[in-house]
């Protein structure tokens, strides 16, 4: 654990625990906190990059001054309010993130930096809402390779439903506060995830793109650890041509010697094996909460 002056007990150690580094948390702190606290990340967990979301303007605009390379490259995604400061890792997995309207693009991006700091790689597919049904079955070839959807909607909350009941992959459903009045700023598509019909939805917060990823990148990582275990098989062996031809007997016409059989590689039943998945990093083994 590592003091930050009285404001903050840096937990460095969380990302060998639990997979998930810990994380800042930018609403309701000063900029100067979050630009610290983030820095103070970054020097004692020099494993991977350091993350601050919901950030406010100031932090926004001010990070790169702020560290001025001496940590690393600086990323800085305004729209969905999130600095990352270091390099970020190789991706393992893929989650899709499906975001209903244009107006839930912020918590979408939220969700897709945080899956690239977490080692997952995220694919935007947006503007999939339940309004225009033929949208979403147009891009579900998209999904495809995919090991997690994530799913955004405000306004009734249906798109999870309706996507859980089209793909096989787990679904990760996130509310946003976008709507009229009596959606309630995202209550009310909570409530529609949380009674969804569609069986093994799990639901986040409101806007909580952060909380998704993380959930969405264990998944992701499990999957592609659990390619890279499959067992190996080698492709079976080419087929020998043969172009030697047996001399013809005298007073009679030539005839080909016919081509000798396939073999099939020693010790291995039929010969047919599948090559192995790419490589993942080791899943997540314990829970933690990672924001400071």
């Amino acid at each position: 654990m590592v003091h930050v002056e009285s404001i903050a007990r840096l937990d460095p150690d969380r990302r060998r625990r639990t997979g998930v580094p810990e994380v800042v948390f930018a609403e309701g702190k000063t900029p100067e906190q979050t630009l610290r606290l983030l820095a103070g990340l970054r020097r004692t967990d020099p494993g991977g990059p350091a993350l601050a979301t919901r950030c406010p303007a100031e932090v926004l605009t001010g990070a790169e001054e702020f560290f001025a390379g001496q940590d690393g490259p600086v990323t800085v995604d305004r729209l969905g309010r999130t600095v990352v400061v270091g390099e970020l890792p190789e991706p393992h997995g893929t989650v899709a993130v499906l975001a209903a309207g244009t107006s839930d693009l912020a918590v979408a991006h939220e969700c897709l930096t945080t899956l690239a700091v977490l080692g997952a790689r995220g694919r935007l597919v947006a503007d999939v809402g339940v309004a225009g049904l033929h949208r979403l079955l147009d891009a579900l070839p998209e999904l495809e390779g995919a090991a997690c959807a994530v799913v955004i909607a405000g306004m009734e909350g249906a798109l999870p439903s309706v996507v859980a009941g089209l793909v096989d992959m787990p679904v990760v459903a996130v509310p946003s506060p976008v709507g009229y009045g009596v959606g309630a700023g995202g209550l009310v598509a909570a409530a529609a995830m949380l009674t969804s019909c569609s069986p093994g939805v799990a639901v986040m917060n409101i806007g909580n793109g952060f909380g998704a990823a993380v959930h969405a990148a264990r998944i992701a990582r499990l999957s592609a650890a659990a390619n890279a275990a499959a067992p190996a098989q080698a492709a079976p062996p080419a087929r020998e041509a043969s172009s030697a031809k047996a001399a013809p007997p005298a007073h009679s016409a030539p005839s080909e010697t016919p081509a000798p059989e396939a073999r099939t590689a020693p010790g291995t039943p039929g010969g047919h094996t599948t090559p192995p998945a790419a490589g993942s990093v080791d899943a997540p083994t314990a829970q933690g909460t990672p924001h400071v």
